[in-house]
């Protein structure tokens, strides 16, 4: 939580500490909770897509569209933190697989805990809650790079930028 408040120590601390304790502390909770909350409010409220009547749908619908959330999720995470370490050795940023899936963790709280709103299924809601919090890791991403992968200054730019641009596809899908 500190990505919210204290983002400069929250990086220095991945920098410092083994990256595997932020993954297994953080990540699972981060990954669940969009489909959690998407599954609880589709449920009770079903989905305002701009239509007088909600879209409703049956349990086992349900389920299987939030079991392919989390796992559409966990390939974005997966492919982020693949392609930034392949990345890595053209911006001279560490290789650690460890701390890319770290990095990224930290990057995509806000995109986590935005997604609460996903309990008021209703697409306007949700978009205007979800662009400034994507705002918010892309500043993040764009902060935590330097830090927490010993990127040399003068080759952050390029790095973000591929980053953010690849970050963006694999959230769009």
């Amino acid at each position: 939580m500190k990505a919210f408040y204290k983002s400069f120590e929250a990086f220095t601390e991945l920098a410092k500490v083994d990256p595997i304790s932020i993954i297994f502390r953080y990540l699972l909770w981060l990954m669940l909770l969009p489909p959690l909350s998407s599954l609880i409010g589709a449920a009770n409220f079903g989905w305002r897509l701009g239509a007088n009547e909600p879209l409703m749908m049956g349990p086992n619908s349900l389920i299987l569209i939030n079991v392919g959330y989390f796992f559409v999720l966990l390939f974005g995470l997966v492919t982020t933190a693949i392609i930034g370490c392949w990345m890595a050795g053209t911006c001279g940023a560490s290789e650690s697989l460890g701390r890319h899936f770290a990095l990224i963790t930290i990057v995509a709280q806000p995109l986590a805990i935005a997604s609460i709103a996903h309990l008021f299924p209703d697409v306007l809601v949700n978009v205007l809650i979800l662009i400034p919090t994507l705002i918010w890791s892309m500043y993040l991403l764009y902060k935590g790079i330097p830090i927490a992968l010993d990127t040399p200054p003068e080759r952050v730019m390029p790095r973000d930028i591929w980053q953010m641009a690849g970050r963006s596809v694999s959230e769009s899908a």
